[in-house]
Formats: structure tokens, sequence, C-alpha cells
């Protein structure tokens, strides 16, 4: 593998790890040891070398970072996915995120993690899969940060007409037991008994590999 290979590698990784907040070319320049110009083109080889090989995901630039993210010619898949019988039913972490986007939005992924304790890259992803939350805008500040809140699927889901419709916060949980209080935030959301019971072993897996990334971070 040849130095510009190794580090187009190297970016696609970056990307990836990245996630939704993406990178400005500011910062992968200043991790791989480029200047912006030479980051442009870097990613304008990875463009080439994507579309050439078909790949499923591309390289845009929104608000001056880059992102990876899925061909808008899949979308239909996508959707499918996202609606899909088996992944109809909210686990815990993701209706304990929802509930923070819900009361706290606009918010960035940084604040919800600050709340919850852990991390929340990959739930995040899943809800905007679902269609119940969708970018907003961006925060001030460094990277400006994407910012979260509900989405028309989220009232329909939850059989709301408006987003002030929701029952005060404190009346649903106290959030620093959640724990405690989660059944109730289950019911006065509008959810089902059958869907407040005990978390499928998919779902005990994700809150594990949560509560792992917050030792190893």
């Amino acid at each position: 593998m040849s130095d510009r290979d190794q580090l187009k590698a190297i970016v696609e990784g970056l990307l990836f790890a990245a996630g939704e907040e993406g990178l400005s070319p500011k910062e992968i320049g200043d991790i791989i040891g480029l200047n912006k110009n030479e980051v442009d083109l870097l990613i304008h080889d990875l463009r080439v070398d994507w579309k050439e090989q078909n790949r499923g995901v591309q390289i845009v630039k929104v608000a001056q970072v880059y992102q990876m993210t899925t061909l808008p010619e899949h979308r239909q898949y996508f959707e499918q996915l996202a609606h899909s019988p088996h992944r109809s039913q909210l686990s815990r972490a993701s209706l304990e995120t929802l509930a923070i986007i819900a009361y706290r939005q606009p918010i960035t992924r940084v604040e919800i993690e600050e709340v919850r304790g852990v991390k929340s890259d990959r739930i995040l992803q899943q809800l905007q899969r679902k269609g119940l939350i969708r970018d907003v805008g961006r925060a001030e500040g460094v990277g400006r940060p994407i910012l979260y809140g509900t989405s028309k699927d989220f009232l329909d889901y939850f059989g709301l007409n408006h987003i002030d419709e929701l029952p005060p916060p404190d009346s649903i949980f106290n959030w620093q037991e959640w724990e405690q209080d989660r059944s109730d935030l289950f019911q006065r959301l509008g959810m089902g008994s059958a869907q407040s019971e005990e978390e499928s072993s998919s779902d005990q897996m994700e809150e594990t590999t949560d509560a792992s990334e917050v030792v190893t971070s």
C-alpha cells in the first residue's frame, strides 16, 4: 500500500469514527499532518475511488465539515430497515435518549451524553433511521456540533398533535433516577404495557455496550 493509499484509509476510518458530527479539513489535517488543501485533495480522491468502486457510502461537505453518509438513491432500503417489524420497538436506551431530546431540544450529542452518562452515537443513528429525530441546525463553538430535535414522526409515534402536549418532565421521571421511573415514562408517553416488559437480549447487549464505552472512554 502506498503512503497516499494509507492516508486515504486513515481518513476513511476517521470519518467513520466521527459519525454524523463529521470532521473539518483542519481537524483531519491536524491528525494526519497535512494542510487544508492537501486534505481537500485527499478527500476528492476518496470520493472518486468510492464512485468508481460503486461503494454504498459517500463523503459530503456540510457547513465546512466532511461527513460519511449513505447514498440518497438507496433511501428506500434504509426506510425498510427502519420500519422492519423487529426494529419497531424502542429499547430502554433509545427511549431515554429520545426523552432527553424531546424535553431539551435543540441539543447536541455531547449534552445528551452528559445527561445519560454514556456514549450515545449509535442510539442517535438508530433514532434518525427510525425518523424520530432530525438535525435542526448546528451549535456555535468549536466544530459546530449538530443540534438534534424531534420530528413529525415522533409526534405520530406517540400520538401527539404538538410537542407542547408532552407532560411536564418532572412528572415523568427524575433525570438521575431513570431506573426507578422508567415504567411511568412508558405509560405517560403512550407506550403499551407490552412494550414496557423485560428488554430483549439485543437491548440488554446495547446497554452493556454503552456501559463499557464509559469505562473505556
